[in-house]
């Protein structure tokens, strides 16, 4: 690989973890009171409420079962609408974003349903509103697992991203197609496959490590 492809590496990297963290920040800020609302107001819960449970889980499967790819092309107008173009890095990340959100929201609820119902009624009885539950009980006590699921929607938005490359979406997805694929210069795919593996393997690192120091077991 020639010297004047490192610059076009790094600058793709750069790209790349632009898109997913600033993706996985705004998704986080939404898809984690989404999260909490899906299993508080589920049966039994302390807020339950099956008809909004319902349809809010009804929203959230449906935006989940579309492919990230028919997605990233049905939303076109709308991201265009949003940031002023369909094209580039900021562009890529509405698609990111509106995917990520139903994935944090169900990895969340999958979370929360692990702590043990025994200390919500413990709160309860101390006279806790649901409020003080959610922020002094469940978010705390889930903690370590929500991040853990948040390292996998964090790995799943790294394949995206590169995906969002293949429309103009910029990153290593796009490097790998433009100027490897294209160009028949297959070491130019195969150092982005490299580059994405080590991402996604030092995402996992971090994320487990941060996952066990906020074990409380």
């Amino acid at each position: 690989m020639s010297a004047d492809m490192i610059p076009l590496l790094t600058k793709a990297l750069g790209e790349t973890v632009y898109m997913v963290v600033v993706s996985m920040v705004i998704a986080t800020i939404i898809g984690m009171p989404l999260g909490v609302l899906l299993h508080t107001t589920s049966k039994g819960q302390i807020l339950e409420s099956l008809a909004v449970n319902r349809i809010v889980g009804a929203i959230v499967n449906a935006v989940r079962s579309i492919p990230f790819i028919i997605l990233l092309v049905a939303i076109i107008p709308f991201t265009r609408l949003l940031v002023g173009s369909a094209i580039g890095t900021t562009a890529a990340m509405v698609p990111l974003v509106i995917a990520a959100i139903p994935f944090i929201g169900r990895q969340v609820e999958t979370s929360l349903k692990e702590v043990p119902f025994g200390l919500v009624e413990a709160a309860q009885s101390m006279g806790a509103t649901p409020a003080q539950i959610i922020w002094k009980v469940l978010l705390p006590e889930s903690m370590s697992s929500i991040v853990a699921q948040l390292t996998t929607v964090i790995i799943s938005l790294v394949g995206e991203s590169a995906m969002a490359g293949a429309v103009g979406g910029g990153g290593l997805g796009d490097l790998a197609i433009r100027y490897g694929y294209q160009r028949f210069r297959p070491e130019i795919m195969l150092a982005t496959v490299v580059i994405l593996i080590v991402l996604v393997q030092l995402v996992q690192f971090v994320g487990n490590t941060l996952a066990k120091r906020l074990d409380k077991r």
